[in-house]
Formats: structure tokens, sequence, C-alpha cells
């Protein structure tokens, strides 16, 4: 038993006799007003979970004791005005928490100070209809906010973190959370590619036009919320087809001059995460920072990693109207690449490598310059300008996985990427004589460049990401510019009380150009050169788009909610589906960009403050869909894919996301809460039209037709415990739906199931956190790789497990 081991299990045993400790008990008090500054009689204040409420007098004043010293949710609501509810850390015997309620007449302000609309759930709720110079009206939109989530946050486990938003397959490419790979629907987890990815509304990813993939995933322990927003944010955010992921990093606390948090987390296989943050408010000077180191190990063999992650935000309030706020985030990590299996390799065990000298490293630096001004109540303006400047560099043997490393000179695939732009926002709130509204502008400046090189490196075993040639690379040389221009525009329009109509439109320019040269080199089966081509290229793309969409809602009451919307949508073709050198990858000289649209119907509420649901069908129309078929060189007698517009496809679904704190609906008479969930996706996608008929009426690539998470969240006291069970449906890689191919390239995702469970104890500033990840040992693999860091299968980890302790100053 090796050393961390001992103290995961030491810390374990600790963590489960500390449940027994009673905390000291406290109170809560404070005001609630009205906008004008009036006291609101009668309005209660309720701790939600723990059923206990407190009533206001004449003054406007509560008062709630007898609480435990704990995170509440805490809920404010009275007769004619809009309820608020925040989350609040209870470490003193007293603390004062004011509110100000907003009047009903206008639904739309609901955005003022709600994460959410409430529903007693474990860290997930829905967005509002407005929040700051966004609308999500009509639309499936979710917020998680990692703080209230027992989860492996150490690893950024997606499985675990994403385990209530409905439809999402995932990728679990490396144990350290390293990279975001989500998709949902039917789209591609690669990378987030199908998916505008954003961080406090900037966009991360190398190129939002041109190559939307997001190697840098920030650290979830700095996550305040994750807004994730399915297909209707095209108009808004730009042209996905999966929507939006948004996270939200936290600030420093503003009733605090100096915070301070550390946390550090051991683990299997050689696993340490240190983070590191503080953050306060001086007068109206408000900062965060924060610093990460993590390692591992991994399970399989050279799957070593090491990164380091740095954020800075600091905001000041020029005016009582204006602030202005500026951020810096930079990451970097170096990992080992395993290499891909076969599929009888991954039979006979799972956990080898036949790749030793491959290597991946990624540097991140972004920027941003926020600023935000409230003319009024009504009307506000955000204007964010951001930057990039990235590199990524693989480097190691594409050979496929069934052939041993051949230690000749390796390849080496260098891509760096600068881009700045420029996104403003306009909100206004407005009536008409009974018809309320709000109306949202934008205009978007984006220019992208980015420089793609490939060739050979030296043929040793280390990290070395230089090329051996210094004028003529052996694969290709581009340069790939890129612009931009977009205007968008949405209004809600309340017809009454209960129903709103959402029309919008987005107008893009875009430009894409590929300027450089390739090299083709074939050789016959016996390695000998029979061809040796430079091909210069010089591609240039300008487009105009417009795209429509509509959503409608129907509110009867605060409990429930209708909810439909359909929006057009649009996908360039990206740099690498213009030129990639790889033996097992070619492209087809006549790709062109995809076109379709998003449509959802749905319902959600919730019942007595105890069981929240959401439940709604959608309908995905891909045209000219982009994927990848296996096909066989006529020369080398080679399999490789080719990516290509295969067809015009449909996903049909069901999400379902059904969830309860079973003992709060009961009236359990003790402080417990046991909240058990169901999130389940059921997706039927073809291939509905094609010029190769072969495919015509087969499952369209990487979608699970079942994807189902469940378990339960219990809470007790300080105690929390989350228990996890995931399943997904086998499914194929490719349009022609082979079961299995030599190269392990193609072929069958088997079915797998996979058990999680995690605890966290808090004790007045210290909280104890430790979990085991795939509980049963299950041996499965998520992806087949075509390339990096690939080829062929990529199992997942096995049986792991963390103990991790914060301190909270």
């Amino acid at each position: 038993m090796n050393r961390n081991f001992r103290h995961i299990i030491l810390g374990l045993l600790v963590l489960f006799f500390s449940i027994t400790v009673v905390g000291q008990k406290a109170v809560l008090y404070g005001t609630i007003t009205t906008t004008s500054g009036r006291p609101v009689v009668g309005a209660e204040v309720e701790v939600v979970y723990d059923g206990k409420i407190g009533v206001t007098n004449k003054e406007g004043r509560y008062t709630i004791s007898g609480l435990k010293k704990n995170s509440h949710l805490i809920s404010a609501y009275a007769q004619d005005h809009q309820t608020k509810t925040v989350t609040v850390l209870l470490s003193v015997d007293s603390l004062k928490l004011d509110f100000t309620l907003d009047s009903l007449i206008y639904r739309i302000s609901k955005e003022a100070e709600v994460h959410g609309k409430v529903h007693p759930t474990f860290g997930t709720t829905d967005l509002l209809d407005v929040e700051g110079t966004a609308i999500y009206n009509g639309k499936k939109a979710t917020s998680i906010e990692p703080d209230n989530i027992t989860v492996n946050k150490a690893t950024n486990n997606s499985r675990q973190v994403y385990a209530k938003v409905a439809g999402l397959n995932i990728w679990e490419s490396d144990c350290g959370g390293l990279q975001l790979a989500v998709g949902g629907r039917g789209l591609s987890p690669a990378r987030n590619s199908n998916f505008n990815t954003r961080q406090n509304g900037y966009d991360i990813s190398a190129d939002a036009l041109g190559y939307p993939d997001a190697y840098y995933n920030p650290p979830i322990e700095a996550v305040e919320r994750i807004e994730v927003v399915r297909g209707a944010a095209s108009l808004q955010f730009g042209t996905q087809f999966g929507g939006v992921i948004n996270f939200k990093l936290k600030e420093g606390p503003a009733d605090k001059k100096v915070e301070a948090v550390t946390r550090q987390t051991v683990g299997t296989y050689g696993f340490f995460n240190s983070f590191n943050s503080v953050g306060g408010t001086v007068g109206k000077y408000n900062y965060y920072t924060l610093y990460q180191y993590k390692r591992g190990d991994c399970w399989r063999e050279n799957s070593e990693f090491d990164q380091h992650m740095f954020y800075t935000a600091n905001k000041y309030a020029i005016t009582k109207k204006l602030s202005a706020k500026l951020e810096y985030t930079h990451m970097q990590y170096l990992s080992h690449q395993a290499g891909g299996l076969t599929d009888a390799q991954f039979e006979i065990d799972p956990r080898q490598s036949n790749r030793e000298r491959n290597w991946f490293q990624v540097k991140w630096n972004l920027a941003a310059l926020i600023f935000d001004y409230e003319f009024n109540k009504k009307t506000k303006l955000n204007s964010r300008s951001f930057g990039l400047m990235a590199s990524r560099w693989s480097l190691g043997d594409l050979g496929s996985a069934n052939r041993a490393d051949p230690l000749e000179e390796r390849d080496l695939i260098s891509g760096q990427y600068k881009n700045f732009g420029n996104e403003t926002r306009l909100l206004h709130k407005y009536d008409i004589k009974k018809v309320h509204g709000v109306f949202l502008t934008g205009v978007r400046y984006y220019q992208g460049s980015t420089r793609n090189r490939q060739g050979d490196a030296n043929s040793g075993f280390g990290p070395d990401f230089s090329f051996t040639s210094n004028d003529l690379l052996e694969g290709s040389d581009y340069d790939n510019p890129s612009k931009n221009v977009a205007g968008f525009v949405e209004n809600i329009f309340y017809l009454n009380d209960n129903i709103s109509v959402t029309p919008g439109v987005r107008v893009e320019h875009i430009n894409t150009r590929s300027v450089g040269y390739y090299r083709e080199i074939r050789k016959n089966l016996a390695g000998e050169v029979i061809e040796d081509v430079v091909i210069n290229d010089d591609q240039s793309n300008a487009r105009n788009i417009m795209l429509m969409g509509l959503g409608v809602s129907y509110s009867p009451s605060d409990s429930l909610e209708t909810y439909a919307n359909i929006s057009q949508n649009y996908r360039s073709i990206t740099f690498s589906d213009l030129r990639l050198v790889n033996p097992n990858f070619r492209i087809d000289p006549e790709l062109h960009d995809e076109r379709g649209y998003n449509a959802d119907v749905g319902i959600r509420g919730h019942w007595r403050n105890g069981f929240h649901y959401d439940v709604s069908v959608f309908y995905l129309r891909y045209n000219d869909r982009i994927g990848e078929v296996q096909g066989s060189d006529p020369v080398t007698f080679q399999t490789f894919r080719e990516r290509k517009n295969i067809a015009d496809s449909r996903n049909i679904g069901l999400e379902m996301l059904l969830e309860g704190d079973i003992l709060h609906m009961i009236k359990y008479p003790f402080e417990s809460h046991l909240n058990l969930f169901i999130n389940l996706a059921l997706v039927d996608a073809k291939y509905i039209s094609s010029d190769e008929p072969a495919f015509d009426g087969n499952q369209v690539e990487l979608v699970p037709p079942v994807n189902i998470k469940t378990g339960f969240n219990y809470k007790k006291g300080n105690f929390q415990m989350t228990y996890q069970y995931t399943f997904v449906k086998e499914h194929f890689t490719d349009a022609t739906n082979a079961v299995k191919t030599a190269s392990a390239v193609n072929g069958i995702i088997p079915s797998y199931g996979v058990m999680d469970i995690a605890t966290s104890y808090d004790y007045k500033r210290f909280r104890i956190e430790a979990g085991i990840n795939n509980l049963t040992n299950k041996k499965y693999f998520t992806r087949r790789a075509a390339g990096y860091p690939g080829p062929g299968i990529l199992p997942s980890d096995a049986r792991s497990a963390y103990i991790g302790l914060q301190v909270k100053i």
C-alpha cells in the first residue's frame, strides 16, 4: 500500500468519524425593504432545506435562531413582490442579511440578485428570463453552482460536475481534467468544439470560427457557476449547434477586505492538486487572484502530467453607474500521451501503453477588459474586449496502434493562436400600454490569426517540441486568418402575466482564409518513397449569414412553465478540416459549411418546494453534416478516416431531469435531506439523405441512444454525500457504422456503467473532501481517436480515490 493511499484511507476514517460532531447554533437576522426603501411587513424569510421561517414586523425586521453553522439557501418572499434567494455561509454566532424585493409589476426585473429560478436542488437551477445583459426566456438553460455540489472538483470530473445537465455525452480524455470534452444531442464532444465555450462572457477557444477547440478548462474550484444553454443560444452567442457553456469565475467577497482559501488534494496514482486563492473588497476595489498547481501519474503508463494555472481579476467602481474589470488568465501543462490500443490489446490489458515518445504541451494566455454601465434601473450596457495568445504542440508517432513504435523521427504538429475581439450589449426594459418587454441588442467584432505547422521532429523520447527542418516542413505550413462582424437583436414581449414571446435575429459576416502549403509523401508497402510533392494552397471564403429564431413561454404559476423555441444555426468548416497530414486521416477537398436548426418543446417546474422536473423533446436538423468514414488507399492499401460532408441528418430526442428531496417532501422531522435524481436522455439520430446510399438510414456517429445519470445527494448537518451511477449505451464512431476495424480508429464504443461516490464535511473554517471514482473498477472506454492522443482506443481510468482539505481564512 503506497503512502498516498494510506493517507486517503486514514482521511476517510477521520471524515466519517467527524460526522458525529454537532455544530454550534447561530442566529440570522436582517430587514426586508422595497426598492424605494420602505419596509415590507409580513414578508417571510425561509431557510429552504431546514424549513425554518422568520416573518418581518412593521419595521421590516426578521430573526431566525437555532441555525447550524453551515452553508444555507435563504429565500425571501412577500405578496406582490419577486422572490429572492441567496446562498450564505453561516460561520459566526449571528449574521445580518438584508433583502430588497422588486415589485411584481415587472416580471422582467428578476435578474437583480438571483442566480436562478429557485427549486430545491443540490447545485443546479434554471436560468432566469434575463440575467445581466443576456436573455434566456423560452430557452433550455441551466446553471450549475459548484460550491453547492459534492463532486471531485480537484480533477474537474465532468461526469460528476455536469451530472444534472440532460443529454450530454462526455469523453474522458485525461485523468486530471485538463481538457473539457462535452457534446450534446449527438454532437461530437471533442474538446467542446460544438459548444461556444466562454469564461465570464468572452471566448476562450483557440479560434471561435476556424478552430473552436477549448484546450483550457477553468478549475471548478474557482467557478461560481456554469451556465449551459442549448441550441437556441445561436442568436446571442454565435454559430455553434451545441449551444454555449459559460464559466463565471468567482470574485472577491464584498463584505471582507481579505479572504484566503487553500485546498490541498492528494489521490491515487501520484495525484496532487494545490489550489490557492485570495480576494476581497477595499472601498470601490474588488479583487480575486488564484494559483493552481496540479500533477499526476495517472492509471496508464506514459500518462503523467504537470499543470500550472494563474488567474487574476480586478474590478473598480469608477462611479455608481460605471465599473471596469481587468482579467488575466495563464494556463500551461505538459502531458505524456499513452497512445491508443486495438480492441485486442484493450481486452488483454487496458492499462498497457505502446507509445512512450508521445507528448502534448499547451500554453494559454487570456486577457479581458469589461465595462458595465447602468443608465438607470431599466437600461444597462456591457462591453467586453478580449484577446488570446496561445499555443499547442503534439509530438510523437501517429502510426496505427497495431504496430510497434518504429523509433524513427517523430511527427510534430504546432498551432499558434492569436485573436482579439469586442462584444458590446445593450439591454432595455420598457412597457408600452399593457405590454411589458425587454429589448436586447449587441454587436461583435472578432479577428483571429492561426498558424498551423506539421513536420518531423527528432527521434528521441523526451518532450522536445522543435522541428528538424527549418524551412520546408514534411507536412504543412499554413497561416489561417479569420474575421467576423456580427449583430443581433432579441426582444421579450410579455403579452400578459403568463405568456411571453421572444423573437430574434442575427446577421454575420465571416471571412476565413488559408494560405500555405502541404506536402504529400507517399510510400509503398516496402517503405520506399514513391511520390514527394509540395502543393501551394491559397483559399479564401467570405460569406454573409442571417439566422432567425423564436421562443415562447407560458407560466400559469410560479411553479410551472412550458417553453418552446426554434433557432436556425450554422457552423463554419474549421482550419483542421481544410488540411491535416495524418496517415490515418484524409480531408475531402470539396468540404463545405454546415447549416440547420434546433427546436425544443418542454415543461419544467417544482412541486411543494421538494420536487423539480424538466422534461423536453428536441429536434436537431443538420444539413451537409461533416463526418468521418473509413476508406482505403489504393496504393498502400492502408485504411484511413476521411473527413467529408456525409449527408443530412436529424436527431430526435427526449431529455428529462427529475429530482426531489424525499425527506423534505414527507416532512421528515429531523434536519436531514435526501435528494434523489435521474437524468435521462433518449436520442434517435439517423442520416436521412446522402450522396452515398450506404449511409442512408445509418445511425449518426457519437450518439448514445440511451444516456442515464442517476443517484442521490444526502445531507445531514455539515456532512454531505453524493452517489452517482452513469450508464451510456453502445454507439458508433463513424457514419459507416463499422463494428470493428484493424486500426481500432473506427468501431463500436460498448455500453458501460460507472459508479462514483463523493463526500464532504465542514467544521468551522475547514472542509474535508474525499471520494472514489469508478467504484467497481469498471473496464471501459469513451473514445476512439484518429490522431492525438491515439490513434485507437483510449481507455478510461480505473478505480481511483482522493482526499482533500480546504481551509478558508
